[in-house]
């Protein structure tokens, strides 16, 4: 008995799952070719730059007065000293407050990012689930992202048939 239940439960797992389409797309191809997100990135590309340039001068005072102090060390009193270590530690402690709130986890480049790509990102998943309704499939992935994805036959790739319908609004 347990051998027949067995055996009807393994056809109908078969049946639900030869039923079960899938499909891939490439996000990373649909956004190189969207000019939104090309735009997006060259936004974030300027700010990086320049917040960037700042680190780099902050990073170049601080090695001048540095070197500065190096030079000057033996002939200052212990007092002085003291005043100028406390100061470069103190401009050290501002370059990496300034790296953290531009570059952090949840700085102004994060922040930026997710405001200028989270209207691309829901338009491109309106896009996705719109052609996948129409075309029939049950489950849509991101082929970018593959590691999740061995393998895949390009007649499930929806990248082509997602931009268009991204491109049609």
């Amino acid at each position: 008995m347990k051998k027949y239940a067995l055996v009807v439960l393994c056809v109908l797992l078969s049946t639900a799952v030869a039923q079960t389409k899938i499909a891939y797309i490439n996000s990373q191809t649909i956004m190189e070719q969207l000019p939104e997100a090309q735009d997006a990135q060259k936004q974030l590309d300027a700010l990086t730059l320049e917040w960037q340039n700042e680190l780099n001068r902050m990073a170049a005072d601080i090695q001048r007065k540095v070197d500065e102090y190096d030079k000057r060390k033996l002939i200052m009193t212990d007092k002085r000293r003291a005043e100028v270590e406390k100061e470069l530690q103190e401009l050290d402690k501002k370059l990496v407050e300034y790296r953290n709130q531009k570059f952090g986890a949840n700085g102004e480049l994060f922040t930026k990012q997710n405001e200028l790509m989270k209207p691309i990102q829901e338009k491109i998943f309106k896009a996705v689930k719109d052609v996948a309704d129409a075309e029939g499939y049950d489950y849509v992935v991101d082929r970018s992202s593959s590691t999740l994805l061995l393998y895949a036959n390009s007649k499930h790739d929806l990248t082509q048939k997602v931009l268009e319908k991204i491109q049609q609004k």
